[in-house]
């Protein structure tokens, strides 16, 4: 079937189930070839084929609303609402998103791309739905790994409190982005071999239904009993006892099995949650094969093979190199111990875990937890590395406050993928986390201008006992510059001059300094001017003396930074400045540039960097405006 001829859910709603499977293997080729080429999150995707196309057949969507938990396995359904056409440019420049986009289809009803928020926005389109007194569903699909997520937990309970109506599809593949780890994945594992509960459970209503009715007692022994063999049938019985109606464990890839469960299940008065056990990377073997979740979401690939298709890299991957000096570190000083939210492989914390089991920990989708637990080793003396991506340390913001750098205490986090991130887009670029750190008490923030200083900036964390420590470090590869043997710490608060200049001053750090390199011999070349490149390699604290020796030299200040503008390190800057200043004439002329008061979609990031002006050409243009307006 040609997919593109799909322009609405109704196309499929009269197909038998052969009709369906030959979709589905449309849809799983279609998938394979299209992301060979783009790149995207093809095993999710690949899982929830048949789950997916049984949703749109018996419901009606955007009537009906569908809320993907994540948003990485929404391809399917972006397919059957009629974008099947669009699918070489998604995740690419001004191109169709990777996650459900509210401004793309009426049919993405919820945006997402941080896990475990679905049944909260469930609750809260259900409880609109039932004040204005609306007959439609409400479905949100969350995957067993974001059900360990505490703001799904919270919902959960919420919903079992109130018995909305609603049809909650746990999607259990046993796999978040890397395999899934906690009590939760271990009662899900015994509900996954018990058999089918509600089969069970109606067999035993219908026998005790049976039982001649003397009396109350022996109707509440009749009850005692059916609870009794309740327990016994399923271990747990967890999502019961918070007030939902358990329908399975379904095979997710079983159309009879999936229509006679939601048929039912929409049928059922309150809170329901159908279990559908799906293969992630169904359909293709190398993801089908994957156990660690390298085929979660990936770069083009070799279809034939299943290689991936990697441009030539001079570095080790940033990842890497922060987790690999954290382990040399740890194989000397056993107070080392390695958290991460359920990001063991993106972390590159596999060899740590592997040399160091006893004191390595994944706690799953909790970053929240991550945070405060890193908290407790470190109030009783160890030195707990926390490896948590930029966009995902957002969630434990008041656990960093609070229960870290409140009580100053020694915990180095690992802020990875800080700075634009590229195609995943405005749910996971790194942009805000200078902003919402900085003006936290007790916490330094620093940022590598390359992988030797990268190196050297683990053995100064770890090295440091007055309080919290975070190091910042981006996607990708490093340049591959010499690396030391030996690690040394840096003084706290330090910068380094890269480039002396007598006229302009850009202070800037990490993946800008190339950047402001090139800016100023540009600025040089086209009108003379002597520009000063510092590499401002701790946001906080900043080096007061060298802020002190700029303004008294008089130059013009830009400070560059891959991070938003407001709050960011510039402001820190300017708020130096003005603090010590007693007229205005004391304040040099600044200009603070970075990413601007809106939210940074998907793209490449050289393609993100040009539509923003954080290049070189316009850099060196700013200096000589600045000049021209400001200068001597």
């Amino acid at each position: 079937m040609d997919l593109t001829e799909i322009t609405h859910p109704s196309a499929i709603q009269s197909m038998t189930h052969e009709e369906l499977a030959q979709v589905a293997q449309d849809i799983r080729r279609f998938l394979i070839e299209q992301l060979s080429v783009t790149g995207g999150h093809i095993g999710p995707n690949l899982g929830v084929v048949e789950l997916t196309l049984m949703l749109h057949k018996l419901f009606d969507s955007p009537n009906d609303k569908f809320i993907w938990d994540v948003g990485h396995q929404a391809y399917v359904h972006k397919i059957l609402t009629g974008r099947a056409d669009q699918f070489d440019t998604i995740r690419q420049y001004k191109g169709m998103s990777g996650f459900p986009k509210r401004s793309e289809s009426e049919h993405d009803v919820w945006e997402t791309g941080h896990s475990s928020t679905s049944l909260s926005a469930a609750m809260g389109m259900a409880a609109a739905r039932d004040i204005l007194g609306e007959p439609h569903h409400i479905i949100p699909i969350i995957g067993d790994g974001a059900l360990t997520g505490g703001m799904a937990l919270e919902a959960l309970n919420h919903i079992g409190h109130e018995q909305t109506n609603m049809i909650v599809i746990l999607n259990d593949n046993e796999m978040s982005i890397a395999p899934n780890v906690g009590a939760m994945h271990a009662m899900l594992g015994k509900l996954r071999t018990a058999g089918k509960y509600k089969t069970a459970k109606d067999e035993l209503e219908y026998i005790l239904k049976k039982v001649p009715a003397i009396g109350g007692t022996l109707a509440s022994a009749a009850e005692k009993v059916k609870d009794s063999l309740k327990y016994m049938l399923v271990s747990g019985v967890f999502f019961e006892e918070l007030g939902f109606t358990y329908l399975g464990p379904v095979d997710g890839h079983d159309f009879v099995d999936l229509e006679r469960t939601l048929t039912y299940a929409k049928k059922v008065e309150g809170p329901v949650l159908v279990h559908v056990i799906t293969k992630k990377g169904k359909g293709y073997q190398p993801a089908e094969n994957d156990k660690i979740g390298t085929w979660h979401g990936t770069g083009p690939y070799k279809i034939e093979t299943g290689d991936f298709v990697k441009a030539p890299v001079k570095g080790p991957a940033w990842s890497a190199l922060i987790a690999d000096t954290v382990e040399r570190i740890a194989a000397v000083d056993q107070r080392v111990v390695a958290i991460t939210p359920a990001m063991p492989v993106g972390s590159k914390l596999e060899k740590f875990a592997k040399r160091f089991p006893n004191r390595f920990y994944d706690v799953g989708i909790a970053e929240q937890h991550a945070a405060t637990m890193a908290g407790g080793l470190a109030a009783v003396g160890m030195k707990p590395f926390l490896a948590i991506y930029s966009t995902f340390l957002q969630r434990a913001y008041d656990q960093v406050l609070h229960d870290i750098t409140r009580q100053k205490l020694n915990v180095f986090i690992g802020i990875d993928r800080a700075g634009l991130v590229g195609a995943d887009g405005e749910t996971h670029h790194g942009v805000f986390d200078i902003a919402f750190l900085r003006h936290l008490p007790n916490l330094v923030i620093m940022h590598p201008k390359d992988e030797n200083e990268g190196q050297h900036m683990v053995k100064t964390a770890l090295d440091y006992d007055d309080g919290p420590i975070a190091l910042r470090y981006p996607r990708g590869n490093g340049s591959g510059v010499p690396m030391d043997e030996e690690l040394h710490t840096i003084p706290i608060g330090t910068w380094d001059v890269l480039e002396k200049g007598t006229d302009v001053t850009i202070l800037t750090f990490g993946t800008m300094i190339p950047v402001a390199l090139e800016a100023s011999r540009l600025a040089f070349e086209a009108r003379g001017l002597s520009v000063e490149v510092v590499n401002a390699r701790f946001i906080k604290p900043m080096d007061e003396q060298m802020l002190a020796a700029i303004r008294d030299d008089g130059k013009i200040v830009i400070t560059l930074e891959e991070g938003v503008v407001a709050g960011g390190f510039g402001s820190g800057v300017q708020e130096w400045y003005i603090d010590r200043a007693e007229t205005s004439s004391d304040v040099p002329p600044m200009k603070s540039l970075g990413i601007p008061d809106e939210y940074i979609e998907h793209g490449s990031v050289d393609q993100l960097l040009e539509e923003i002006g954080l290049t070189a050409q316009h850099v060196a243009q700013v200096a000589i405006d600045m000049w021209d307006r400001d200068g001597e």
